[in-house]
């Protein structure tokens, strides 16, 4: 079995996450390639996308989040994540198992004595009238019946687990600050999501398979489940292998892919790319040595914004007074801080809406 090492999976992942070349794809389109970007920290895809597309224009998302077409909802990880209408509805139903226990997992004491389907119940009542609720207006709407839970554990169960709800604009909109406010999906598409397959099959979980591999492979099961949050896809895998081609890392794991999906040469050259801060080509592993050296590990998940250099995460970088500042974690040659100062103008112009090109570097 071939053995793909760490630059041929990087090659694969920069190809697979629009990072290699930025694509001339619709804003639609790409959201929907990558399987979502998590969002929970509002501005964060645009800068995603900008990085990932031809002339994306920030004003085309923010359309979309107003048009309903794409919206903010929890459900890879039970964080938030910005995806298409038509995934969330088809996706959500697989997801609830899981969102219920992550927050039983932090709350499990808290909602002892709950019976859940009472408090969705209970939830979906106060939303009948379609009016958006935070998080601490639903709770506090439904504590008189659970006091003893508290309306931190009875709202995130509500919000993140037991209905399905999007994150209504203004939040999320390019620019425009606003609170979280929720209502349920069905009221803002229209519809119900797609009820679970009764026959014993798992077509949503094969369609997870396909579509993770599409965006993020070749990659182990323990990656598709880092990135999903799912524990129950063995069967999905299982039932689409046929499909699949194999190939291992240096480490002996077994990787899958798609068998016509891009693997570039170890060699292609990879551009200077600014990520946002939780950026799914890093958090979408379980084994991120292809992209972040395992030192730097943490800084994925504690919301630094990165730099890829020569396609691996090589510094952070923050905006101070509409000046983009670069802090190197190696020392970059003349040639790549050059290239990187290049890029950097760039996205300062991107943020400050052409306004200003600074760039420096936190040596």
């Amino acid at each position: 079995m071939t053995v793909l090492d760490i630059r041929a999976l990087n090659r694969a992942t920069l190809a697979r996450q629009l990072l290699l070349d930025r694509a001339d794809m619709p804003v639609l389109d790409a959201v929907a390639h990558l399987g979502g970007l998590q969002a929970q920290e509002p501005q964060e895809p645009f800068v995603g996308l900008w990085s990932r597309l031809q002339a994306f224009d920030p004003g085309v998302l923010s359309d979309l989040l107003t048009g309903r077409q794409v919206v903010r909802t929890h459900l890879m990880r039970r964080t938030v994540h910005l995806l298409t209408s038509v995934d969330v509805l088809a996706w959500r139903s697989r997801h609830d198992a899981m969102l219920q226990q992550k927050v039983l997992g932090v709350y499990r004491r808290e909602l002892d004595g709950v019976d859940l389907e009472e408090l969705a119940a209970a939830g979906r009542a106060v939303l009948a009238d379609g009016e958006p609720r935070s998080m601490g207006e639903l709770a506090g709407a439904v504590e008189d019946r659970w006091p003893a839970a508290g309306k931190r554990a009875l709202g995130e169960m509500l919000v993140a687990g037991l209905i399905p709800m999007v994150q209504t604009p203004p939040r999320g909109l390019w620019r425009t600050k606003g609170g979280v406010r929720n209502v349920p999906i069905a009221d803002w598409l229209g519809r119900e999501v797609d009820p679970l397959a009764q026959n014993g099959t798992d077509p949503v979980g094969e369609t997870l398979v396909r579509r993770y591999l599409a965006a993020f492979g070749p990659a182990a099961t323990a990656d598709l489940r880092a990135w999903s949050g799912l524990a129950g896809l063995p069967a999905a895998v299982a039932a689409v292998r046929d499909e699949l081609v194999s190939f291992r890392d240096e480490r002996g794991r077994e990787l899958l892919d798609l068998p016509d999906a891009p693997r570039p040469d170890p060699d292609t050259p990879a551009p200077i790319r600014f990520l946002p801060a939780f950026d799914n080509a890093i958090l979408g592993y379980d084994d991120r040595s292809r992209i972040i050296d395992q030192e730097h590990r943490n800084l994925s998940v504690a919301g630094a914004r990165v730099l890829l250099v020569d396609g691996r995460v090589s510094a952070t970088w923050t905006v101070e007074a509409d000046t983009v500042v670069v802090a190197p974690l190696r020392r970059f040659s003349r040639t790549e801080r050059a290239a990187v100062a290049e890029e950097g103008e760039q996205i300062a112009l991107f943020l400050s809406d052409k306004a200003h090109n600074g760039v420096r570097f936190a040596d």
